[in-house]
């Protein structure tokens, strides 16, 4: 982070996302271009929708904290129920596998999702057999290698 920095979730402008069937809305409160340890940003998901879908990452590790409404995020253990006011730790490697779906029929849900930084990172997206490499110097989707 190159500058202190003070984000309200409801005043921020967003950028729509689609990703792997996901559809979200993605506010940074650390520009990507400042990422260099963590990241943080506020994910907005409407009803019945969720977000980058079922992965767990080589590198990096993940907090997701809820703000408002309601969220169904989906383990290798099976499904868990978050409310406002609760959070999530997602560790490295298999063992953190997640995806966070909006659970309500009428409410956005709107969600901190928090993390270490690595330059080089692997994500794995097991239910679509694929995985996304972050590098340096490039980036992209491929078939995964398990």
């Amino acid at each position: 982070m190159k500058n202190l920095t003070v984000k309200n979730h409801e005043k921020e402008q967003g950028q729509k996302m689609s990703l792997n069937g996901a559809e979200f809305v993605l506010k940074e409160i650390i520009p990507a271009s400042d990422v260099t340890k963590c990241h943080a940003n506020f994910v907005e998901v409407e009803p019945k929708h969720f977000a980058y879908g079922y992965h767990w990452h080589e590198v990096n590790e993940e907090v997701f904290y809820i703000i408002k409404g309601t969220a169904a995020v989906r383990t290798k253990d099976g499904e868990i129920t978050l409310r406002a006011g609760d959070a999530v730790t997602f560790p490295t490697g298999p063992e953190g596998t997640h995806v966070i779906r909006n659970a309500s029929d009428t409410e956005k849900l709107v969600y901190l999702d928090f993390g270490t930084e690595s330059a080089l990172e692997i994500a794995h997206f097991p239910d679509i057999k694929k995985m996304l490499v972050l590098a340096p110097h490039a980036k992209g989707m491929t078939d995964d290698i398990q």
